[in-house]
């Protein structure tokens, strides 16, 4: 077999998925494994048979075992889902990180750091035996803490955030795929205690620490270029806030600081053509070159990303010293089976999974793109060789330089497409003509910095001018990446793909890369197969594309509802929340839900944590239209927004009872009420979609309620979602005996305290005997709206559809024909 290896990874892989989405008890798997075994060594004549499987339920056991609780001790038998106040005693795994957030235009650092525990002392009580491994996050940075201490931690210890709506990241998932299953919170580095400590810090924080100044070392200041390097070189996260990070992520050129593989091939291919430019012997370069590599990954921490690089390399350069038959194919399985051998759970992660794929595209594509370049190249076979173009000799090396980092770039950006798009929402043109000045720069860049590592000591005065030199290139790297981010269409955000989808797409390219597809054998019916595939796969997007979706996402104290129609016509957002929550929350949500520019903004009223963050958002998605209620608050910062959008422009547009936003009716206010309170002057819309109505409430009041009753006295909704008004209580008795919703979503937040449900409104409702949903508890609510039916899933996993069994309700006397309430279905 040419490539052995490539089938064992795939049958050790599917173990892995397996365990994923299988529970059983891990005695069993181990117990199976080992029969297996035994079976493959006795009989030989099967031996051949029995390996597939052996090899699959290898990879299923060893992910199992890494996942189940095989102790008393462990942390998810004594903390469970309830939220403790323990005191947790362990070793740092390594030397706490720290994070900056940029929160009203201050800087906020956090402090994160993992433990692992070897005893807990949950709530007081006596301490316990405790194994595990636990994230703790406190504000502001902690100073003298590195791994290897044994610190004891008191905080609140809880399970991980789940992702606040879909699309957005998910903490818990994150850091399950890390074996950490909770997350401690301290206030202050009070709660940090050293028990004891080694007498020195880590190699690695003393070399990056030294390195750090190194590098600034003859610059004037410390500016993002010079952090930019830092992060470069050394792996030193602090420098890629979100503000720096995106225009590099727009311009596709982030993966420089974010993937080590790029780092560590660099690395590798200047000291390797050191040692073969000293003429010395395969066996010496590898000597050298393999402690070298693993020596640096070492001083940077030993990042995982760094590490996978690290032992492809080895692989490679083992293959390459012992002067086997090359093959890139094999070696990327065999490292990848090596990682996974070692730690199981890096298959779900995005790192792995863009590193793997991304290397494989290139592998497979680099002949093709070359040969296609080749056969677009050729002169003309009948022109004679005297009358044929000739280009300079001097134009050959830099030529085919140049050349080589083009195709490689298009090979990995369209490797990394259905990846990039899955888990960060983006799809990026420019890629390929950005990284073609990046990747070079970047190279350049570290061979400037190691240059000043190494000659700082015995000749700083060159060590100078290589930071002189590594910092332009950096400033460079930066100005371009923004230039490039800045070109018409140079970046677009997407919805995730499905899994069927990506898999679709990997699937179809590694047919066309390998030359499968069109193979004589079976050609028909491969491309007769792929052709039925596709159209399943055009039958679920079609499916996708025609539902009509509406989130409705708790913001702090406020609400923000995303209306997505199909097409992009009759998009809507309702509310946004404020400042904070439109650059954590609302921000995100919108851009995993492809949204590039927003076509429409309603503003329900004058409450600032509703509509505090309008301003950023227009400037980060440049609103087409904004529509806002007639009535005057008396809110200053609600009129000075309304200022600043142009009130007299054709872009606002108040609207009262009876107007149209899309297919949303306004039900209230009228243009001429003037309640005391804010709350119940808020807009209030209602849109019937098929045969399901819903009411988007806001957080109008009990005189708004009365108010709207009065108004639409045989109001009728099947879905009603509200906020909390500030004096009086949401939803009314006489309210929602009117209405008799079939659900009802209650957007309230964990903080402030005051914006929580009361004990009195749960009570309350709970004895109507109908669904109710609290964001507080469940997060953000996704409505699906089909033709004759809909469905409501929550973040917690809830699911609520319409045929499920509900109270039966009677029809009053007056009710009004459901066309009577049925919006306009255009914009005007």
């Amino acid at each position: 077999m040419k490539r052995p290896l490539t089938l064992v990874a795939l049958l050790y892989v599917a173990g892995i998925l397996i365990a994923g989405y299988t529970s059983l008890p891990p005695a069993l798997l181990l117990a199976s494994s080992l029969s297996l075994a035994a079976a493959s060594l006795v009989w030989t004549r099967a031996r051949s048979l029995l390996l597939c499987p052996l090899i699959l339920l290898t990879g299923w056991t060893n992910a199992s075992l890494r996942t189940a609780i095989l102790s008393p001790h462990d942390l998810r038998c004594i903390l469970g889902e309830q939220t403790e106040l323990p005191t947790c005693r362990g070793r740092l795994r390594e030397t706490p990180s720290y994070r900056v957030f940029v929160q009203d235009e201050k800087e906020s650092w956090r402090t994160l750091a993992q433990i692992d525990i070897t005893a807990i002392r949950p709530n007081r009580r006596p301490w316990q035996a405790a194994t595990g491994r636990i994230a703790v996050s406190t504000p502001g940075m902690l100073t003298n803490f590195f791994a290897g201490q044994i610190v004891e931690v008191t905080g609140v210890a809880h399970p991980p955030k789940l992702a606040a709506a879909e699309g957005t990241f998910d903490y818990r998932a994150h850091l399950k795929q890390l074996g950490i299953y909770y997350q401690l919170d301290a206030a202050s580095e009070q709660d940090w205690q050293i028990v004891s400590s080694p007498a020195r810090r880590p190699l690695a924080d003393r070399f990056r620490s030294w390195a750090r100044q190194t590098l600034a070392r003859g610059l004037p200041a410390e500016d993002e270029s010079l952090r930019l390097e830092w992060a470069l070189t050394l792996g030193w996260k602090p420098a890629l806030t979100e503000e720096v990070s995106e225009p590099f992520v727009r311009a596709a050129t982030y993966h420089i600081f974010a993937v080590d593989g790029l780092r560590m091939a660099i690395i590798f291919a200047v000291f390797f053509g050191l040692l073969r430019a000293m003429n010395l012997p395969r066996g010496i370069c590898g000597l050298v070159l393999i402690p070298l590599i693993w020596f640096y990954t070492g001083l940077t921490g030993w990042p995982a990303s760094a590490i996978r690089a690290t032992v492809m390399l080895t692989v490679v350069i083992c293959g390459w010293v012992l002067k086997r038959p090359s093959d890139l194919i094999n070696s990327l399985f065999a490292a990848a089976l090596i990682i996974l051998v070692w730690q199981p759970q890096q298959l779900f992660q995005a790192g792995f999974q863009l590193s793997f794929f991304v290397v494989l595209c290139i592998i497979l594509a680099m002949p093709v793109l070359h040969g296609v370049w080749q056969r677009i190249c050729a002169p003309d076979p009948l022109l004679p060789e005297s009358l044929r173009p000739r280009w300079p000799g001097f134009f050959r090396v830099p030529g085919g330089f140049v050349l080589d980092v083009l195709l490689t770039s298009f090979a990995a950006w369209i490797g990394s497409i259905p990846l990039v798009a899955y888990y960060f929402h983006i799809v990026t043109p420019v890629s390929t003509p950005a990284n073609l000045l990046a990747v070079p720069l970047c190279a350049l860049v570290l061979m400037s910095n190691l240059g000043s590592l190494l000659l700082a000591s015995w000749f700083p005065a060159l060590a100078i001018i290589f930071n002189h030199a590594g910092w332009f290139l950096m400033e460079c790297i930066r100005v371009s990446s923004h230039w490039f981010a800045a070109w018409p269409r140079a970046y677009f955000y997407v919805t995730a793909p499905s899994v069927f989808t990506s898999g679709l797409n990997y699937a179809l390219l590694l047919a066309i890369l390998t030359g499968w597809l069109f193979k004589p054998k079976l050609r028909s019916w491969k491309i007769a197969a792929m052709a039925l595939v596709v159209s399943l796969w055009c039958g679920q997007i079609w499916q996708e594309v025609s539902a009509t979706r509406l989130y409705v996402l708790p913001v702090n104290g406020g609400i923000a509802t995303y209306f997505d129609a199909p097409g992009t016509r009759n998009d809507l957002l309702i509310d946004c929340g404020t400042t904070n929550s439109v650059a954590f929350l609302t921000k995100p949500f919108l851009r995993a839900q492809g949204v590039n520019g927003l076509p429409n903004l309603a503003l329900t009223h004058g409450d600032i944590r509703h509509v505090g963050g309008a301003d950023l958002l227009d400037h980060l998605f440049a609103i087409n239209r904004i529509c806002v209620s007639p009535v005057r608050f008396r809110s200053a910062a609600y009129r000075t927004l309304l200022k600043e959008f142009g009130h007299a422009t054709e872009r606002v547009r108040p609207i009262s009872r009876s107007d149209h936003i899309g297919p949303w009716l306004v039900l209230h206010p009228d243009a001429t009420d003037h309640f005391s309170q804010a709350d119940d002057n808020a807009l209030v819309l209602f849109g019937q979609f098929g045969s399901t109505r819903v009411l988007l409430l806001s957080d109008l009041g009990k005189p708004g309620q009365n108010a709207l009753l009065e108004r639409a006295p045989g109001l009728r909704a099947d879905i009603v979602v509200t906020g909390l008004p500030v004096q009086t209580e949401a939803l009314g008795d006489a309210f929602l005996d009117v209405v008799q919703p079939r659900l009802i979503i209650v957007a309230d937040s964990e903080y402030p305290v005051w914006e929580r449900a009361s004990a009195k409104l749960c009570e309350r409702l709970a004895q109507r005997k109908l669904p109710v949903i609290y964001t507080r508890s469940a997060g953000a609510a996704t409505i699906e709206l089909r033709k004759h039916k809909w469905e409501v899933r929550t973040m917690t996993g809830t699911r609520i559809n319409s045929e499920d069994k509900a109270p039966v309700r009677a029809q009053s006397p007056g009710a009004p024909h459901p066309q009577t309430l049925q919006a306009d279905p255009t914009l005007d």
